[in-house]
């Protein structure tokens, strides 16, 4: 084989397109391979040892067999970089030859939402290299990952501020909102034995891998089908964490859109799609826009339930401006109704409750004008609001809907009113009084719009597109006192969402909790939540947000629903292991410091058990010889990833050291107290 490698390097430095700066270029080969280069080919058969290697005659005919050349070249064993020299040596190597979009059987231990940020970043402006590591686990190795975790650090946070809990508390955890800080992979496992089938809406805002979501270790391609895996693990749990009535809810730009809605497909059913929201995130004169082609403004919001035949939204109206040719429609006041005189009354079929109708004499009704609009409004818009309740348009009655034509025949001309029991719709079984107007119907303004924090805004039924003006986004960089840098969104859009699709105690789910936006928006709407974050933003951090929320914060959606304060939640984090060396090494800055870590690992860390810490040892000056982050992709890479947190299984084991209390608690959390 080694000869058969030798000749390949020799044969493929000829091409000069193959070569840069004196180097063979590995990737560019594996390219031209696939595309059946004819360049490449015809090299290739140059030589008669590489000929009979890589092609078979077929009634005459030399068939170049791309798939066995595309695995020779992508062996360790061709043009091996120093890194991967340096693992051949001691034995570290992945003897799997198969592709990663066809196992089944695989997790990703990445639990980083974010590629480009450092965990306890200091400079919200600043973009870090990450070190990016991931694994392919087998069956038994996922089972013990997935386990159950122990968690640590437990506090409550009130009105009165910050508790630690100690195991004594009367709590019970199903009830509970909880912040738990820890990969989401592992903390979404952990939470299935309390939570299993009963969280109404998950919300998510994942990372969007794009340019700058990925780092310099994997070509695009490999991060591409990396990330789809990171999604499909956590979407798998996902779904047995939601009610059969629940919905689930991601948030995506167009560079993954489309493969995650066919992952979701394949993972939640085609048959459970419910939408594909766009939503304008800026206008297209605001900053921040993209593209090269047309100006990028939007993402989608993908929608799915977990059984489309049990699920039923719960208020679909969403909010517009009332601006100037709204009012043009609705422009009358009913002032004053007058005495009524009853001229007829008829038993309705539909009820079999008599409706009456009544002819009224003294009425008042108002036009408001609207002249002189732009140097008006203001005044204008205090009529409106003034006048709220008792501001219409008129309206024809369609010929198919005989009840109200029924009505309609005994009003032509002049100001009615019919009292009568309502059939269907959204006042079924209530007794209502509808007014009319020279043989047409009222329509009133209250009946589709409603009063927002000190002004007038349409409530008409949600489409697929929700437009830039119709979720505010003032001050969005301050709301809840936290910033973050990308990918914020506004409280307005999580309220949109929540009144689409929950009720009040109802629980919500968000693993990439960031500042905490879902969070502090389901609190201040009554409903239950969980949020999981691994990345540390310190100072904008959801802990610190939702205490802001329970001080009473007023950014956001908080005057429009009066918020005035109030509430609690429980912060807890898994309790880290081998994680916790991960962090160090990542937070590294010489070799001197990694010899340090790698001193204590082999004391005191769990090691993958396909290295024996001896051979390093005997090699470490080739070790030293990599690049910094070289040092720390390897170190992080024998670490095992069973062990990232502790087992609730190993929980009384002493090399753990659980303490008493938070023994106590995690065995309240997964009832077993």
């Amino acid at each position: 084989m080694q000869n058969l490698l030798n000749d390949l390097t020799e044969l493929l430095s000829t091409d000069d397109r193959l070569v840069s700066q004196g180097r063979l270029l590995k990737n560019k080969v594996s390219e031209l391979a696939l595309k059946m280069d004819s360049g490449l080919i015809k090299h290739l058969l140059k030589s008669a040892p590489i000929k009979k290697h890589f092609f078979t005659e077929i009634d005459g005919i030399l068939v170049f067999d791309k798939i066995k050349f595309q695995k020779f070249v992508s062996n360790k064993e061709f043009l091996p970089d120093s890194y991967t020299a340096f693992k051949n040596k001691i034995g570290l190597v992945n003897e799997s030859d198969e592709y990663l979009s066809e196992s089944k059987e695989v997790v990703l231990a990445w639990p980083y939402k974010d590629c480009v940020l450092e965990g306890g970043q200091t400079k919200e402006d600043q973009k870090r290299n990450e070190i990016f590591w991931n694994e392919t686990l087998a069956p038994d190795e996922i089972d013990r990952l997935l386990a159950l975790k122990v968690f640590t650090n437990f506090k409550k946070y009130d009105k009165d501020g910050e508790h630690e809990l100690k195991g004594k508390e009367d709590i019970d955890f199903a009830k509970e909102n909880l912040i738990i800080k820890g990969n989401n992979l592992l903390a979404l496992h952990s939470l299935y034995k309390l939570f299993a089938g009963k969280v109404k809406l998950i919300n998510i805002d994942p990372p969007y891998n794009r340019d700058e979501d990925k780092t310099t270790f994997y070509n695009d391609n490999f991060n591409h089908s990396t990330w789809l895996t990171f999604m499909k693990n956590r979407l798998e749990i996902s779904k047995k964490l939601l009610k059969p009535d629940g919905v689930l809810f991601i948030s995506i730009d167009d560079n993954e859109q489309a493969y995650l809605k066919v992952l979701c497909d394949i993972i939640f059913g085609r048959e459970n799609f419910l939408a594909n929201i766009a939503y304008e995130r800026s206008g297209v004169s605001g900053l921040g826009q993209g593209g090269d082609f047309v100006v990028n403004t939007h993402e989608s919001i993908l929608c799915y339930a977990k059984n489309r035949s049990d699920f039923s939204a719960c208020d679909l109206s969403g909010e517009g401006d009332f601006g100037y040719e709204e009012m043009k429609r609705y422009n009358k006041i009913l002032k004053k109704v007058g005495a009524g005189k009853e001229i007829s009354r008829f038993t309705a079929p539909a009820t079999n409750e008599e409706v009456v109708i009544l002819k009224h004499q003294d009425f008042e009704i108002e036009t408001i004008s609207l002249r002189n609009f732009e140097n008006r409004e203001a005044e204008i818009k205090e009529i409106y609001l003034k006048n709220f309740d008792n501001t219409f348009r008129n309206t024809s009655i369609q010929e198919e809907n005989e009840f109200q034509n029924k009505i309609l025949s005994f009003c032509k001309d002049g100001f009615y009113s019919a009292k009568y029991l309502v059939s269907r719709g959204k006042h079924k079984g209530k007794w209502i009084t509808a007014y009319y107007f020279n043989g047409q119907v009222f329509v009133w303004l209250k009946d589709s719009a409603t009063i927002s924090d000190g002004k007038i805004v349409k409530t008409n039924k949600l489409s697929d597109f929700w437009d830039h003006a119709s979720i505010p986004k003032a001050d969005l960089a301050n709301e809840g006192g936290v910033k973050l840098r990308r990918g914020k969104k506004p409280e307005n859009l999580m309220k949109r969402l929540f009144k689409m699709t929950t009720a009040s105690s109802d629980i919500v789910l968000d693993f990439f909790t960031g500042s905490g936006t879902t969070c502090a928006v389901a609190h201040k709407m009554g409903r239950q939540y969980i949020g999981i974050e691994q990345l540390n933003y310190e100072k904008n951090d959801s802990a610190i947000r939702l205490q802001n929320v329970i001080k009473g914060d007023q950014s956001g959606i908080s005057k429009s629903i009066n918020w005035q304060g109030g509430g609690s939640f429980i912060y807890c984090e898994l309790m880290q292991h081998n994680e916790a060396y991960i962090y160090r090494i990542k937070k590294a800055n010489t070799t001197k410091d990694l010899l340090t870590i790698w001193d204590e690992m082999q004391q005191k860390a769990f090691i993958s058990y396909k290295v024996e810490p001896k051979t390093i040892n005997e090699n470490i000056s080739d070790f030293e010889k990599l690049s910094l982050d070289e040092q720390k992709q390897f170190l992080i890479e024998i670490l095992d990833k069973n062990q990232l947190y502790v087992n609730y299984s190993e929980i009384d084991d002493k090399e753990y050291s659980v303490s008493e209390p938070d023994k106590k608690l995690n065995r309240k959390f997964y009832g077993e107290a």
